[in-house]
């Protein structure tokens, strides 16, 4: 009897020690590189991060390197911050931009803001691993500048309209067609996450690599 209770007893102890609740925890705090979470808990959420710019090398570097993948866990506390943060730092005083990605902030994971100028009120909002799957033959031209280069605006040639997947910070999957400006602010920010700046895209520049 009492052999039978420790054999049951160990069986419960392995059993918790493999539940996809620990995994999930274990999932969590890797989410982000010790020097990743020093600078998003440097400060409070309402503090904002500093912008990286192509005019520093080290900066340019960390530009040029496409994110990774973010594994949702509502209940990471370090990835809840950095989100605020990050949505901080664009409505600064000192930025003020329609869009930000994740890695002008320093921090190489696909999250970005995007202020949705194709709903009322122009609401920011926040997407998690976007992508886009198709694009619209349809283009527009229009001036682009970016927080993180300075001093300079361009004229872009964008798809109109582009059909794009996202994650929500509470988990859930979405498909969504956008169009006109705000298309062009999703395409620039998520150019960021594959380490592609808006540069990128003119022919002056191109022919000059």
């Amino acid at each position: 009897m009492r052999l039978s209770i420790f054999f049951a007893f160990t069986s419960l102890l392995i059993a918790t020690a493999c539940s996809p609740k620990l995994s999930t925890s274990n999932a969590s705090a890797s989410q982000f590189t010790s020097d990743q979470r020093s600078l998003i808990t440097a400060s409070a959420a309402d503090v904002p991060m500093r912008v990286y710019k192509i005019t520093n090398r080290e900066d340019s570097v960390l530009l040029r390197t496409p994110s990774q993948k973010v594994q949702i866990d509502p209940s990471d506390r370090t990835l809840q911050l950095f989100i605020d943060r990050l949505l901080t730092t664009v409505q600064d005083s000192m930025s003020l931009g329609v869009g930000i990605a994740a890695p002008q902030v320093g921090i190489l994971k696909n999250i970005i803001w995007i202020q949705r100028f194709d709903k009322e009120d122009l609401p920011w909002e926040v997407f998690i691993n976007p992508v886009i799957v198709q694009y619209s033959e349809l283009t527009r031209k229009g001036m682009e500048g970016c927080l993180s280069i300075p001093d300079r605006r361009e004229e872009c040639e964008r798809s109109y309209a582009i059909l794009i997947e996202y994650d929500r910070p509470d988990g859930s999957h979405h498909t969504e067609m956008v169009e006109d400006f705000t298309a062009v602010i999703f395409q620039h920010e998520i150019d960021h996450l594959n380490g592609i700046l808006y540069l990128d895209h003119l022919a002056s520049d191109l022919a000059s690599d």
